[in-house]
């Protein structure tokens, strides 16, 4: 056998062997999975959790939005809640990061586990619950979520730069990017209706208002009287002013936002990049004419299929003691 076929079947096994690991830890993820090591840890997750979404509902969007930036990441292991250190920037500092909030409730729903159940439950979990709960709280679905994940060692800001879609990416190069995480096309479209609720920063999208191709132009994609309202909000250069995701109900977890992208009122270019695929174009418009009929249902799904990428379980990584530390 000559050296390249012999390569050629090395290749083979080691990627069927990847897979294979891929597989078995998902299978490792199940619904219940502290129910004898720590009953009361989703009800712990769930009643902390309530006790700031109550007092501030707007923490809602951040936190479903760093579950998502955890998982694209390295996979659902955590690593977007770790702290830099002298020798390693960390995702949580990285560009598409820094807008992130809400650590102070996942270190809040930690302290309360521990206190019940020291060592048992992984921050990476409770990420996953507390973005569940959280949507659930502002008039969002509610799923079953699988646990059962461990806590990364890992954490390193550049990944996140190129594994987290930008808010300019155009439809094929988000449907690379899902699809390099195992999702569908439909994941894609039902996913995007998380920005149903949360704010952005003008200098996510004044590009599309001023300058869209360099010759301080506007996006002929993005509604023209649109344009006129965002300007009033966004002047040329702003970093600082945030603007509802979706106006009026930003707090809300509703089908709203398909009706806004359906109006070319999508405030990213990633929105708008859904009407230029037939695939996601009709979903948008079906949920928009229907208002939502199958929207939560869908959403749901998806979610517990993103809150299954790379994960770690067994015995390989750990169950951190504090979520923005390692353990020594």
């Amino acid at each position: 056998m000559s050296s390249q076929k012999l390569f050629s079947a090395f290749f083979l096994q080691l990627i069927l062997a990847i897979l294979v690991l891929g597989v078995a830890n998902v299978q490792c993820l199940k619904k219940d999975f502290y129910k004898k090591t720590c009953p009361a840890a989703e009800y712990i997750v769930r009643k902390t959790t309530a006790q700031y979404i109550s007092k501030a509902p707007t923490l809602a969007a951040p936190l479903l939005r760093m579950h998502f930036h955890d998982c694209f990441v390295r996979g659902c292991d955590g690593s977007v809640l770790l702290n830099s250190t002298k020798k390693n920037q960390a995702e949580k500092d990285a560009i598409p990061n820094l807008s992130l909030r809400g650590y102070h409730v996942i270190d809040a729903v930690k302290t309360a586990v521990e206190k019940k159940c020291p060592g048992v439950v992984s921050c990476t979990d409770i990420l996953a619950l507390v973005a569940r709960d959280a949507v659930s709280m502002i008039n969002g679905p509610y799923w079953k979520v699988p646990t059962g994940r461990r806590d990364g060692k890992v954490s390193i800001a550049l990944e996140a730069l190129t594994n987290l879609p930008p808010p300019f990416a155009n439809i094929t190069q988000l449907k690379s990017m899902f699809g390099s995480k195992g999702l569908s096309v439909k994941d894609l479209v039902v996913l995007s209706g998380g920005h149903t609720i949360g704010t952005s920063h003008c200098s996510s999208f004044t590009n599309r208002l001023y300058n869209f191709t360099g010759k301080g132009d506007t996006d002929p994609s993005l509604d023209p009287k649109y344009v006129i309202h965002l300007k009033k909000k966004c002047k040329a250069g702003d970093v600082k002013t945030l603007v509802e995701m979706d106006p009026g109900s930003f707090k809300t977890f509703d089908e709203d936002y398909y009706t806004l992208v359906a109006k070319k009122r999508g405030l990213f270019e990633s929105d708008a990049a859904l009407l230029n695929d037939a695939q996601t174009r009709k979903y948008v418009k079906v949920q928009a004419v229907s208002h939502g009929r199958s929207f939560g249902k869908d959403f749901a799904a998806s979610m517990v299929k993103m809150g299954k990428i790379g994960v770690l379980t067994g015995k390989a990584g750990e169950i951190r003691k504090y979520c923005a530390f390692v353990n020594k």
